[in-house]
């Protein structure tokens, strides 16, 4: 009976066994990192159903919630999906770090402003209010910045993975160009009319690019994620790569709609 139960066991062993020696260290921080960013935004959307207040506008507590999840959700994908990526080691966990510290600081900042119910972006009210603004301004374009490197990278050698990853990566990353060009964008016109004296056009001027911003920014996750998924079933190349190309199509019309409705509503 014991010689049974172990060889039973040995299986078991085998498989879980390069599951734990998968995650590095960096990539467990900025794991870490991602989760505790997802459970702030879990967090205030509890405090916004017991304290109330409006959902949308410049001060809500939609803004912690909403970057909260979101910069949780992409931490996590982009440690995930650039694992696939043909980047040496040491500069991959650099740019993860980095990465990953940013994501807190733009967090931190907009949820920092919302306890305090003034505004998080274009805020140049009063000087902390400025520095906090420049900030978040400048973490973006760091966030720009490094995941343009690992978009170009990419695109630079052919990504590793099951079939239809490197499509997915790829595309992921070309749709992940349009969010960071979208935002700034949006950043861009926010601080012209904010100084021009325009405080509350600004506050308000991101509204039409908030769709594409918010579709474009997740691909990196979402077709990866069917990818990945797509090769735990039985399904034969042939029908796992018609379905890859599909995903990709569909998600394509609906940037290219949230574009549309943004160039019409600008």
């Amino acid at each position: 009976m014991e010689t049974t139960r172990s060889q039973s066991l040995a299986p078991l062993k085998l498989t879980l066994t390069p599951l734990k020696l998968t995650l590095r260290p960096a990539e467990r921080l900025c794991c870490a990192t991602g989760a505790l960013l997802v459970v702030s935004g879990l967090v205030h959307l509890v405090v916004f159903a017991v304290d109330g207040g409006p959902w949308d506008g410049p001060v809500s507590w939609r803004k912690p919630i909403a970057f909260g999840l979101s910069f949780g959700l992409t931490l996590i994908a982009i440690t995930w999906v650039t694992s696939y990526l043909r980047v040496g080691t040491r500069p991959r966990t650099t740019l993860l770090v980095v990465f990953a510290a940013d994501c807190v600081v733009e967090v931190g900042g907009i949820t920092l402003q919302a306890w305090r119910r003034v505004p998080s972006h274009l805020n140049m009210e009063t000087g902390f209010d400025t520095a906090v603004s420049m900030t978040l301004a400048v973490g973006g374009g760091v966030l720009v910045v490094l995941l343009t490197v690992f978009a170009l990278a990419s695109f630079r050698n052919r990504p590793t993975g099951p079939l239809g990853m490197p499509l997915a990566l790829r595309s992921g990353f070309a749709i992940l160009l349009v969010a960071l060009l979208s935002g700034a964008a949006m950043i861009a016109r926010g601080v012209v009319l904010t100084r021009t004296g325009h405080q509350d056009a600004a506050y308000h001027s991101t509204a039409p690019l908030k769709p594409l911003h918010g579709v474009s920014l997740h691909a990196v996750l979402v077709l990866p994620a069917l990818a990945w998924l797509l090769s735990r079933t039985s399904w034969s190349d042939h029908v796992r790569q018609r379905v890859m190309y599909a995903a990709v199509g569909c998600y394509m019309v609906a940037v290219v709609g949230a574009g549309v409705w943004a160039v019409l509503t600008w």
